[in-house]
């Protein structure tokens, strides 16, 4: 038997554009060499490093003519991003970042297609802007965060 669809076309998720793609950096590297090699790679503008001690991360962003790529590194030994890093010691793609117009809207629409969010709440993110997860084996393997624009 196959799953319906309808719901989720029926009534569409609110997202918008695509803000940012996360990339963890192993705690062999630091965020800064990193944050070097994407600037030279892509001579982009690059962020200052940022402690984020809510989220367990330090960020670096780095800016591109179409969207931005988030370095994430390891703050602190309970970082939520350690476990990726025990499964990727190299480090590597960590989620994608969509933006919404309302997460509160964004957050009942998902849980009505039965999305999970991973925590009840959202957070305030990197960008001083409201941010949830939204579980990785509700979105075909891949974590994505919304944040409220």
């Amino acid at each position: 038997m196959r799953r319906s669809v309808t719901k989720f076309f029926a009534n569409p998720l609110p997202f918008g554009r695509l803000n940012h793609v996360a990339i963890a950096v192993p705690k062999s590297k630091s965020i800064t060499e990193a944050a070097a090699t994407y600037q030279k790679l892509f001579d982009a503008k690059v962020s200052e490093p940022k402690d984020l001690p809510e989220h367990g991360v330090t960020t670096v962003f780095v800016e591109l003519p179409n969207t931005k790529l988030e370095l994430l590194h390891p703050l602190g030994a309970a970082s939520p991003i350690q476990g990726f890093l025990d499964k990727n010691p190299a480090g590597g793609m960590h989620h994608i970042c969509i933006e919404v117009e309302n997460i509160e809207t964004a957050i009942q629409k998902c849980k009505a297609a039965n999305i999970r969010t991973i925590g009840d709440k959202p957070k305030i993110g990197a960008h001083n802007k409201p941010v949830i997860f939204l579980h990785p084996k509700d979105c075909g393997g891949v974590l994505l965060e919304m944040e409220q624009v």
